[in-house]
């Protein structure tokens, strides 16, 4: 069996046809039904030295399952974000692990289904793994970068599911009324950062930081003794100890650790079900604004460049 794919390199963007092995024992073989970017997906990419598929975000129809698959059968609806070691979403068919995969929410379309995976598992992770927040915490989470992917989700999940108030970071007002869409009860400038946010709260026990380098010492500065901070970059060169003398924690946040440490583990299907229910009951929506149509190598071009511009608001994604 093959499948119509884009392979990419740290500057090419090529259509080819790959053999597609037959799923093995946990695998479910995934028609791919739409995919989305993320800035994981330009990372990887300017790291290559050869042809590889990309691609993390998908929603599709199970196909075909593996031998020892519980959780999903043929016709199946899913979606799910993947792994960083296994050949990506961005072709016709995919195999996946059903430990990462869930039910694709029934009131979104493929493309608005294949912009939630990545982000919600990111968002998900540093609220309830990290920050360990949950229905009875209050204080105050600031979101750096609340009208990009994973902000948007992180600002959703916190609404919905803790009592915490959300500041939420933009500096456009396109991306600032993004940001209170998805529910932040305040915008900050994080041009600005330590000014901005005083003018909406006096301190800070939180943080969501998806840009961690020059932002160091304005979380030192904003947050309470003890506070907490998940970071998602790994900017080269970060000094951490302007945080010591608060006491404050740093914790990263990969959403690729349990695939690939803790392959069996289902805690993210859980999760992805657990945000399908949310979805489908009015609690959460999705995140995407820009749709593509055609998985095709110039298509996933100007995805990436969006990307890369650093201006993109909320999710990309592509049809098949």
């Amino acid at each position: 069996m093959t499948t119509r794919t884009t392979a990419v390199d740290a500057h090419t963007f090529t259509e080819i046809d790959l053999d597609v092995p037959d799923p093995g024992p946990h695998d479910l073989l995934v028609e791919v039904g739409a995919v989305s970017v993320n800035p994981v997906d330009h990372k990887v990419r300017a790291g290559l030295t050869g042809p590889r598929v990309l691609g993390f975000d998908a929603a599709g129809v199970v196909r075909a399952v593996g031998a020892e698959v519980t959780a999903y059968a043929p016709g199946d609806e899913v979606f799910y974000a993947g792994t960083i070691d296994r050949p990506g979403s961005n072709a016709g068919l995919q195999l996946v692990d059903e430990h990462v995969v869930g039910r694709k929410p029934r009131s979104l379309d493929w493309a608005e289904a294949a912009a939630l995976p990545l982000t919600t598992i990111t968002a998900w992770e540093t609220l309830f793994d990290a920050l360990r927040l949950g229905p009875e915490s209050t204080g105050r989470l600031l979101v750096v970068s609340a009208a990009g992917g994973v902000g948007s989700m992180v600002t959703q999940l916190a609404k919905t599911l803790t009592g915490v108030e959300v500041i939420g970071t933009a500096s456009r007002p396109e991306s600032a009324a993004f940001a209170r869409s998805m529910g932040a009860d305040h915008i900050a400038d994080h041009h600005d950062l330590v000014a901005s946010v005083r003018t909406v709260a006096p301190d800070v026990q939180f943080v969501f930081s998806p840009v961690s380098g020059r932002n160091v010492e304005a979380y030192a500065e904003l947050l309470t003794p003890r506070g907490e901070i998940v970071a998602i970059d790994e900017p080269p060169g970060m000094d951490l100890v302007p945080l010591k003398t608060k006491s404050l924690t740093w914790h990263w946040e990969l959403m690729f650790t349990r695939p690939l440490f803790q392959p069996t583990d289902a805690t993210q299907r859980e999760l992805l079900n657990r945000v399908a229910e949310l979805v489908d009951e009015g609690h959460v929506r999705t995140t995407l604004t820009q749709t593509y149509a055609g998985l095709t190598g110039d298509n996933l071009r100007k995805a990436h460049e969006q990307l890369e511009s650093g201006r993109t608001i909320g999710k990309i994604a592509l049809t098949l």
